[in-house]
Protein backbone atom coordinates (compact mmCIF):
# COMPACT_ATOMS: atom_id res chain seq x y z
CA UNK A 1 0.00 0.00 0.00
CA UNK A 2 1.36 3.39 -1.15
CA UNK A 3 2.26 5.87 1.97
CA UNK A 4 0.40 9.45 2.03
CA UNK A 5 3.53 11.12 0.62
CA UNK A 6 3.90 8.28 -2.10
CA UNK A 7 0.31 9.39 -3.05
CA UNK A 8 0.91 13.06 -2.91
CA UNK A 9 4.66 12.64 -5.35
CA UNK A 10 1.90 10.91 -8.12
CA UNK A 11 -0.62 13.46 -7.93
CA UNK A 12 -3.04 10.95 -6.59
CA UNK A 13 -3.60 13.81 -3.06
CA UNK A 14 -3.64 17.65 -3.99
CA UNK A 15 -0.71 19.67 -2.20
CA UNK A 16 1.15 22.82 -2.30
CA UNK A 17 3.91 22.04 -4.35
CA UNK A 18 6.80 24.45 -3.54
CA UNK A 19 9.84 22.56 -4.73
CA UNK A 20 10.25 19.68 -6.84
CA UNK A 21 13.21 17.18 -9.16
CA UNK A 22 14.05 13.85 -9.91
CA UNK A 23 14.46 12.86 -6.27
CA UNK A 24 12.52 15.55 -4.01
CA UNK A 25 9.43 16.97 -3.37
CA UNK A 26 9.02 19.44 -1.21
CA UNK A 27 5.30 20.88 -0.05
CA UNK A 28 3.43 22.80 2.46
CA UNK A 29 2.56 20.85 5.56
CA UNK A 30 -1.52 21.11 5.98
CA UNK A 31 -1.51 21.35 9.61
CA UNK A 32 1.22 23.66 10.18
CA UNK A 33 2.79 23.86 13.33
CA UNK A 34 5.08 27.73 12.55
CA UNK A 35 3.84 30.48 9.92
CA UNK A 36 6.00 28.77 7.44
CA UNK A 37 6.02 24.95 7.96
CA UNK A 38 7.05 22.59 4.99
CA UNK A 39 8.03 19.13 4.32
CA UNK A 40 10.96 17.79 2.03
CA UNK A 41 10.14 14.25 0.76
CA UNK A 42 12.32 11.79 -0.89
CA UNK A 43 10.80 10.07 -3.81
CA UNK A 44 13.13 6.75 -2.91
CA UNK A 45 10.53 5.56 0.48
CA UNK A 46 12.37 4.74 3.63
CA UNK A 47 10.11 4.21 6.39
CA UNK A 48 12.32 6.22 9.29
CA UNK A 49 15.82 8.09 8.46
CA UNK A 50 17.70 5.54 10.55
CA UNK A 51 17.28 2.73 7.74
CA UNK A 52 18.92 5.01 5.06
CA UNK A 53 22.90 3.50 5.16
CA UNK A 54 23.99 5.67 2.11
CA UNK A 55 25.96 8.80 3.27
CA UNK A 56 25.26 10.40 -0.22
CA UNK A 57 21.30 10.00 -0.20
CA UNK A 58 21.67 11.52 3.58
CA UNK A 59 23.08 14.10 2.24
CA UNK A 60 21.33 15.19 -0.40
CA UNK A 61 18.31 15.02 1.89
CA UNK A 62 19.90 17.27 3.83
CA UNK A 63 21.45 19.42 1.22
CA UNK A 64 17.45 19.50 -0.39
CA UNK A 65 16.18 20.52 2.87
CA UNK A 66 18.47 23.28 3.32
CA UNK A 67 18.21 24.57 -0.29
CA UNK A 68 14.16 25.02 0.18
CA UNK A 69 14.62 26.71 3.71
CA UNK A 70 17.29 29.38 2.06
CA UNK A 71 15.11 30.11 -0.59
CA UNK A 72 11.87 30.57 1.65
CA UNK A 73 13.48 31.64 4.70
CA UNK A 74 16.48 33.33 6.08
CA UNK A 75 16.10 31.11 9.69
CA UNK A 76 14.71 28.30 9.97
CA UNK A 77 14.37 25.04 11.84
CA UNK A 78 14.91 21.67 10.34
CA UNK A 79 13.31 18.50 12.21
CA UNK A 80 12.77 15.28 11.64
CA UNK A 81 11.11 12.89 13.33
CA UNK A 82 12.19 9.11 14.01
CA UNK A 83 9.89 6.62 14.57
CA UNK A 84 6.45 6.34 16.76
CA UNK A 85 7.79 7.62 20.13
CA UNK A 86 9.91 10.33 18.22
CA UNK A 87 6.99 11.49 16.69
CA UNK A 88 6.41 10.36 13.05
CA UNK A 89 3.24 9.91 12.16
CA UNK A 90 3.84 9.39 8.82
CA UNK A 91 6.69 6.29 7.86
CA UNK A 92 7.86 7.66 4.56
CA UNK A 93 11.16 9.86 5.90
CA UNK A 94 10.74 13.61 5.16
CA UNK A 95 12.35 16.68 6.74
CA UNK A 96 9.71 19.64 8.05
CA UNK A 97 11.44 22.95 7.97
CA UNK A 98 9.57 25.86 10.01
CA UNK A 99 10.27 29.00 10.58
CA UNK A 100 8.74 33.06 10.29
CA UNK A 101 7.80 33.35 13.98
CA UNK A 102 8.24 36.63 14.82
CA UNK A 103 10.68 37.98 17.43
CA UNK A 104 11.98 34.29 17.48
CA UNK A 105 10.94 30.85 18.13
CA UNK A 106 9.10 28.75 20.71
CA UNK A 107 10.62 25.97 22.38
CA UNK A 108 9.87 22.71 21.31
CA UNK A 109 8.48 21.66 17.83
CA UNK A 110 6.29 25.00 17.37
CA UNK A 111 3.36 27.14 18.76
Amino acid sequence: MATLFERIIAREIPSTVVYEDDGYIAIKDIAPKAPVHLLVIPKRVSTRLDKIEDAQQLGELMQTAIRVAKSQLQDYRLVINVGQGGGQEVFHTHVHILGGWEGGNPVGFGG
